[in-house]
């Protein structure tokens, strides 16, 4: 249903300048995408950690006194301190880290496909409830103003952020919008009968699971009205987990929603959402079948095999460019017509 660029993958780890000396790149993973100045901007998540020393743990630590915004921890692997287990966790001295630290870097293209990324962070995480990185941000442009949502990451939990910009060069830290464990959270591009939306994706522990809700907000700061808008779906490629995209496109028919849904093998599909343009609570239309899944080899290889993952397009009248991370290490892209999709849902 979406037609894979042919200069895939656009960006790999190797096109990474390190934020500071001794870490690489694991992985590029999920940009936002925007429109800004005759060019088009993506805001990478980049996750780098150090170099692997034998008899070693280490992990990028935020630190504002230190150059670049950040140290590395070095723990000895026969440290009694240590308890290690998940290959992306590690806890010493009785607190958890991760083995990655994430932050957002901006790349820019003149035409949409050669992208030269910029050598320093755009944006590391700040304070208590960024401490383990910034991840996955969502781009979307109104009232003159971008607005970034995205992951932030601590000690504390999951939870979602915000922060504006104009111009890209200064930025606004509006704080927490939505409390842990929270993620995926999409803003819509314009207020709908009176009110800003969202979707955002609380993940439920025992009863419950990783459902895609809906939020409304009289400023976008503060959030309730909440509806849980698409669940799981046992037997289907999206059985395991959902998540919301980018923001919905307006279209004659409804609210467009690209989503992510991953079944029981971890394997990560995108598929669609049709929203009634007055009342987004009302899910009009669903996908029975992905609009794009793991085919290709730098999609099903990789840091995480079988995944395609987006939370960025750009629509230039019925044209459609996704953008999307692939296999949690490459930066890919994708062409379609909103027509198109929307001719795929009853």
């Amino acid at each position: 249903m979406m037609q894979r660029f042919s200069e895939n993958p656009l960006l790999t780890p190797s096109d990474i300048v390190p934020t500071v000396p001794g870490l690489v790149c694991e992985c590029l993973l999920n940009p936002g995408a925007f429109a800004y100045g005759g060019r088009v901007g993506l805001l990478l998540r980049v996750a780098e950690r150090p170099t692997p020393e034998d008899g070693w743990v280490s992990t990028p630590v935020l630190d504002p006194a230190c150059a670049g915004g950040m140290r590395i921890l070095r723990v000895r692997k026969d440290d009694a301190d240590l308890v290690e287990g998940d290959p992306r966790v590690f806890h010493y001295k009785g607190r958890p880290y991760l083995t990655t630290l994430s932050h957002l870097r901006l790349a820019w293209s003149d035409d949409g496909v050669h992208f030269t990324v910029e050598d320093k962070p755009l944006l590391l995480g700040e304070g208590a409830y960024e401490t383990f990185g910034i991840e996955d941000c969502r781009v979307e442009f109104s009232e003159g103003l971008y607005w970034l949502t995205y992951t932030a990451v601590s000690a504390s939990g999951v939870a979602v952020g915000m922060i504006s910009t104009a111009d890209w060069k200064s930025f606004t830290r509006h704080g927490l919008i939505f409390p842990p464990h929270n993620k995926d959270c999409a803003l819509f591009p314009e207020k709908i009968a009176g009110a800003y939306w969202a979707l955002h994706r609380p993940s439920g522990m025992g009863i419950g699971g990783n459902y895609i809700w809906l939020a409304r907000s009289p400023d976008r700061l503060h959030w309730g009205g909440h509806t849980c808008l698409a669940a799981t779906r046992p037997g289907h490629w999206d059985s395991e987990r959902v998540g919301g995209g980018a923001a919905p496109i307006r279209t004659e028919r409804g609210w467009l929603a690209i989503y992510h849904g991953s079944d029981e093998n971890v394997r990560y599909c995108l598929g669609l959402l049709l929203l009634d343009l007055n009342d987004p609570r009302r899910v009009l239309a669903r996908s029975e079948r992905p609009i794009l899944e793991p085919e290709a080899d730098y999609e099903r290889r990789g840091f995480l095999g079988d995944v395609v993952f987006t939370n960025g397009h750009l629509v230039r009248g019925d044209d459609l460019t996704m953008y999307y991370g692939a296999s949690d290490t490459v930066i890919c892209a994708a062409r379609t017509s909103v027509s198109h999709l929307l001719s795929t849902l009853p």
